[in-house]
């Protein structure tokens, strides 16, 4: 059963590991050029696994942040994870001790696999789900490995390089608005993300945004549900 979910859920992958392995990449060059050899990107790959946060994380490290500044930062950066959460309760609730693997290995991009991807008839949902998110973050821990290692061999401008990140959401936005049969969600989503942007400015819009999404699809949800019914 195992085997036969990882082999349903890794073609649902691809774009991840394109994505992660470049943006690994990144950040393995970054932390070294800070001074951090390789087992220090192996370690945070493994146990921070937060793409946005592991950057942010490095001149943290390289500035001698307190561990109080730390977790502030960390909480706003990641907030959004609760909302994550909550929309998987139903789909986690019978995971068992799978659950706390589950929610550790929770990112972004596995998220929307996670909503937008179903198992295969015959395929446990529970290891179909925890086969995505292992994969994903194997891609990481590779990517992150790779780029520390090739960092300490060869000298790099490393001005830009985060840039892939942003790039790498773009192409999973993209991806399931090609492939989504309603688009009114993503397009709820970009109004109130546009609307927060242009009210608290691009510091401070995240957290905002976040909550009027969730207030909005909230209200909306049973015209949703009928809507997506009818298609």
């Amino acid at each position: 059963m195992r085997r036969k979910a990882l082999k349903a859920a890794f073609p649902h992958t691809f774009p991840v590991m394109a994505g992660y392995l470049f943006l690994g990449i990144g950040f393995g060059i970054l932390l070294e050029s800070k001074g951090f050899a390789f087992p220090w990107a192996i370690l945070m790959s493994i146990i921070i696994y937060a793409g946005s946060m592991q950057y942010v994380a490095i001149d943290l490290l390289a500035g001698g942040a307190s561990l109080i500044s730390t977790a502030i930062m960390t909480v706003m950066i990641q907030i959004r994870h609760l909302f994550y959460g909550l929309s998987l309760i139903d789909k986690y609730r019978d995971a068992g001790k799978k659950k706390f693997i589950l929610i550790h290995e929770l990112t972004d991009e596995t998220y929307s696999l996670i909503c937008s991807c179903d198992p295969p008839k015959g395929v446990d949902k529970n290891i179909f789900y925890l086969s995505i998110s292992m994969l994903d973050h194997l891609y990481w821990i590779i990517g992150c490995t790779v780029g520390s290692i090739f960092g300490s061999l060869v000298e790099l401008n490393t001005k830009g390089i985060d840039f892939v990140m942003t790039a790498l959401f773009v192409v999973i936005f993209t991806d399931q608005w090609l492939n989504a049969q309603d688009r009114l969600p993503a397009v709820i989503g970009l109004i109130c993300s546009v609307a927060c942007l242009l009210l608290f400015g691009p510091g401070n819009f995240i957290i905002p945004a976040m909550i009027s999404i969730l207030a909005v699809l909230t209200v909306l949800r049973g015209s949703l549900e009928r809507r997506s019914e009818r298609i």
